[in-house]
């Protein structure tokens, strides 16, 4: 877990609601690896939102990535993947109307 690079914490308990592995020019294998890993070791009963951010140009990339074999669990763990451009675009209206999770998921993209 401390490898992933932003982990959304609930405040009362402290249990994970969100991780985000970001792939700018890192390898997208090694975060979908990375996620992989954090939603399989809490036990099939627990589920976590769990985005792939990377650049918009890289969702070729991200998308060839996750029709590998190897990580045909990752669409059953709805992995998402979040591009930089999204991110940007909406930012403002997050910080100002979002709450939770919602605004998030609302613009990451399913495989």
């Amino acid at each position: 877990m401390r490898l992933i690079d932003v982990i959304w914490l609930e405040r009362e308990s402290g249990a994970v609601v969100a991780a985000f592995e970001v792939e700018h020019t890192t390898s997208i294998y090694s975060g979908i690896v990375r996620l992989l890993d954090l939603a399989l070791s809490g036990g099939a009963a627990q589920r976590h939102h769990l985005f792939l951010v990377a650049p918009d140009e890289r969702e070729a990339d991200v998308r060839q990535q996750v029709l590998r074999p190897a990580f045909s669990q990752v669409r059953e763990l709805n992995i998402r993947y979040l591009p930089y451009g999204e991110l940007r675009q909406h930012r403002e209206a997050i910080a100002r109307f979002g709450a939770g999770i919602k605004p998030v998921e609302a613009i990451a993209r399913m495989f």
